[in-house]
């Protein structure tokens, strides 16, 4: 798996975004984040900027504007995210996170029966190129 870039909470606010509206100009982005944050049009400039140089964005100049589109996958980003939380906190164990989340009353009802229903289903093949964790034991 490849290395992804380091985003940080701000730019992870800015990536849901273009993940969302891509393509996505500077303007489009600015307005959909001061509707939601108290961040400046400069310092959402600046995020933009970052994550450019990270290489998590990719932009083309249309004309007079600054078009904006991901490089980074949102399901990848966010089973890097996941992973590296679950290692961090919980040893890579999830069966010890959800057992902390069960056993402190983290999850509702409807969460605790949705979480049921999904481990009463069959097992999910892996797609072409793809490898369930414990293959690459």
């Amino acid at each position: 798996m490849k290395s992804l870039p380091q985003i940080s909470e701000a730019e992870f606010e800015v990536m849901k975004i273009v993940w969302k509206h891509a393509p996505v100009s500077t303007n489009e982005i600015t307005d959909r984040l001061v509707k939601t944050t108290s961040w400046s049009p400069k310092t959402i400039q600046t995020l933009i900027k970052r994550l450019v140089n990270k290489g998590a964005l990719s932009y083309e100049k249309q004309s007079r504007v600054f078009v904006y589109t991901p490089l980074v996958g949102e399901d990848e980003y966010i089973g890097q995210e996941s992973s590296s939380f679950l290692k961090r906190f919980y040893n890579g164990d999830l069966t010890s996170m959800v057992s902390a989340y069960i056993g402190n009353d983290r999850l509702s009802q409807e969460e605790l029966e949705t979480l049921r229903a999904l481990l009463a289903e069959p097992p999910r093949k892996t797609k072409p190129g793809q490898e369930l964790e414990q293959d690459k034991e």
